[in-house]
């Protein structure tokens, strides 16, 4: 599986948005981090103006069809595997869901804290589980502050509210990430 993202809008757009609303004129310089990070932290309409490409190459078609679930803000285009438009695959049969397809999301911020949430939870599939923390390390790497904030469900509410949850809320190493997810790092 390959990964790649890439930061498609500026965070300019989301702090010029921002001042519109409380009657400011635009500026010509990017927010400072704490802005993102208490911008993320609030989730206000305006993150919902930076946007991310994310192509994911040849994962489960299974991972693939959880990741689509999300549609908030979450546009996904899938590969196709039909064969005759794709010619990596030879008949319909041949298909399952360990098939390896190919998607590309196009994705605002809010979106990746939702589906963080979702997919980096142990209660998901362990192989979505990965692919997911793999997009994480990839956001990371163009915007360090937008995957701080990319955290498992339980570290966004501060409890696990899974019916079985997997334990991780009741460890020292949760009360250590909430903190830092908490305190912006």
């Amino acid at each position: 599986m390959n990964v790649i993202v890439e930061q498609i809008t500026s965070w300019k757009r989301a702090l010029n948005a921002a001042r519109w609303t409380v009657g400011k004129e635009s500026l010509e310089k990017e927010p400072s981090d704490k802005w993102k990070i208490n911008m993320l932290l609030a989730e206000h309409s305006p993150i919902r103006l930076v946007e991310y490409d994310i192509k994911i190459k040849n994962a489960f078609n299974f991972v693939i069809n959880h990741l689509v679930r999300h549609f908030i803000g979450f546009i996904p285009f899938v590969r196709s595997n039909r064969p005759d438009r794709n010619d990596e695959v030879k008949d319909d049969l041949q298909v399952n869901r360990l098939t390896p397809t190919s998607a590309w999301f196009s994705a605002n911020a809010q979106a990746l804290i939702n589906v963080s949430r979702k997919r980096l939870c142990a209660c998901a599939s362990k192989d979505t589980r990965e692919t997911w923390q793999e997009v994480k390390n990839k956001v990371a790497e163009v915007d360090p502050i937008m995957a701080s904030k990319m955290v498992k469900n339980c570290v966004y509410r501060g409890f696990c509210p899974e019916l079985e949850s997997c334990g991780y809320s009741k460890t020292a190493k949760f009360q250590e990430e909430l903190k830092e997810y908490r305190n912006g790092k």
